[in-house]
């Protein structure tokens, strides 16, 4: 038996969510279907270290972190971008307040608070939540506690994520589904990941240090900040911003003195005595140690004797990354539903009436709240398109 129904929403994060509120509001009545038995896993999880909802630079310094995507995801972050955010989180009773990144965070640091006011205000407005309901393709079927199902909506907005946290829903099994309707799609890739570098031994004392203090160089791309020396290569923010180069290929390099010239570092090497070992005058030169010292020792030995050649090291210490981490690992994926494939309003041109945002959609963006707000966007545009649908 098929169950009609006005406006479908499939997946409840925060895209899924986000086209929710913008049906109803526009006097949609809405259905929305989650597969795991609690909604918004993933969003619960970033929510564990903080919940970066958003960023405070200006909107037009925050396009070119979406790269490729920045074009064609710009009407849809100025329709919906921070400022909406703010005011959107303000309204669910959400204080915020900004971090020295330009990082923008719920003063509780939790997702959970933001989320339960959010899922209560959908209730509200006669949104209805089915839970442990997976969608199997096809039209609208889905396995559901209650057994088989199959769902006939006059609209709908697919919003089933990535393909990266599987455990948490975000698992990319639609993909065959939109394929096999004729859905253009881009190769799932990792994004935001660690890489896999092979260290010895001399290394293990350190897995788990911070690297602080250090420009890291992906080709034209560098940055400040920080990553972490892991049993299993190299993680973090410092690396997550620059995974897109590092993944197509392009070596990861290090300056581990960045507010210091190449010559400068050679003077003061050359100013130490002769007999010292290449080591020592390192640590009395320039107060290298720790996880930073052993990085020179694992990837440069035999460390030049010339001070300017071992300076010259110092300043561009290359990392042989072998591999990205797993895509599951990764926090969120590059590919997915190609831009040819929707319309400006993202209906699927295979499919009419049928919408998609969030990750499912083809494009990327470091951590520091770009994520969030693209999801969050998107989920705004397709289901004010959507509502036009009938």
């Amino acid at each position: 038996m098929t169950e009609a129904i006005d406006a479908l929403v499939i997946g409840a994060g925060p895209a899924g969510l986000m086209a929710a509120e913008v049906l109803a509001r526009a006097g949609r009545k809405v259905v929305v279907c989650e597969g795991k038995p609690s909604p918004a896993r993933k969003f619960l999880m970033a929510g564990k270290s903080g919940l970066n909802l958003m960023n405070a630079a200006p909107l037009d310094d925050q396009l070119p972190r979406y790269a490729q995507a920045a074009p064609w995801l710009a009407p849809m972050l100025r329709d919906f971008g921070p400022d909406q955010i703010r005011d959107w989180a303000n309204g669910l009773g959400a204080d915020l307040f900004t971090g020295s990144s330009g990082r923008v965070f719920p003063r509780v640091m939790k997702a959970s608070p933001l989320l339960r006011a959010w899922l209560a205000r959908l209730d509200g407005a006669g949104v209805r939540l089915r839970r442990g309901w997976r969608w199997q393709g096809g039209e609208f079927d889905f396995t559901t506690p209650q057994g088989p199902r199959r769902l006939a909506p006059l609209t709908c907005v697919l919003a089933l994520g990535g393909a990266s946290w599987a455990r948490l829903g975000s698992d990319g099994a639609w993909a065959g589904a939109l394929a096999a309707r004729g859905v253009a799609l881009a190769p799932f890739q990792p994004a935001n990941m660690g890489f896999v570098v092979p260290w010895s031994d001399h290394m293990h004392p350190h897995f788990g240090a911070p690297l602080k203090g250090v420009r890291l160089m992906a080709g034209q791309n560098a940055v400040r900040a920080e990553c972490v020396i892991s049993a299993r290569g190299v993680e973090g923010g410092g690396i997550y911003a620059l995974s897109r180069p590092l993944r197509e290929g392009t070596a990861l390099v290090l300056d581990l003195f960045p507010d210091r010239a190449a010559p400068d570092i050679a003077n003061r090497l050359r100013a130490q005595p002769a007999k010292l070992s290449a080591s020592n005058r390192l640590r009395k030169a320039l107060g290298l140690s720790g996880v930073r010292l052993a990085l020179v020792q694992e990837l440069a030995r035999p460390l030049p004797a010339d001070p300017a050649a071992l300076a010259g090291v110092l300043k561009a210490l290359q990392v042989p990354l072998q591999c990205p981490r797993p895509l599951d690992e990764a926090i969120s994926t590059a590919g997915g539903i190609a831009r040819s494939a929707l319309t400006e309003g993202l209906e699927l041109r295979a499919w009419p009436g049928v919408f998609a945002a969030g990750e499912m959609l083809d494009w990327e963006a470091p951590t520091g709240g770009y994520l969030l707000t693209a999801s969050l966007a998107t989920g705004h545009w397709a289901g004010r398109h959507a509502a036009q649908r009938s």
